[in-house]
């Protein structure tokens, strides 16, 4: 939650206030505005908060580990299986779709903000 945040406020706090006003010129009400000004503005920060915070929930295993309680989370599930030789070849598939699950928003991320900056 604190990285997708930093990420809003550092966007926020880069746009000038005058798109704000702009809109509340032209006569928009404050929905309109978020979703056809605000929104758009903050969408790529938004994105690259969520893969950050994404990828950060797996580096932190202690973090996890501590904060999960009773349930078997997924890096849980790869730091136990890790020391058995006979899951390996598992650990390793499930590794490799992790590692596909997460290059496919960062794709998809990677477009949304060329879109938006005008270069796809």
């Amino acid at each position: 939650m604190v990285t997708v945040y930093n990420n809003v406020i550092a966007r926020m706090r880069r746009t000038p206030g005058s798109l704000v006003e702009a809109s509340a010129d032209l006569g928009a009400d404050p929905l309109q505005t978020f979703r056809l000004v605000t929104l758009p503005v903050i969408r790529s920060a938004l994105i690259a908060g969520a893969l950050l915070a994404f990828a950060l929930s797996f580096d932190e295993i202690i973090v996890t580990t501590f904060t999960a309680g009773f349930n078997e989370t997924l890096p849980i599930w790869i730091f136990a299986n890790l020391s058995r030789p006979n899951q390996l070849p598992i650990v390793n598939a499930v590794a490799l779709g992790v590692i596909i699950a997460s290059a496919i928003p960062v794709y998809l991320a990677q477009r949304v903000a060329s879109d938006a900056a005008g270069y796809g």
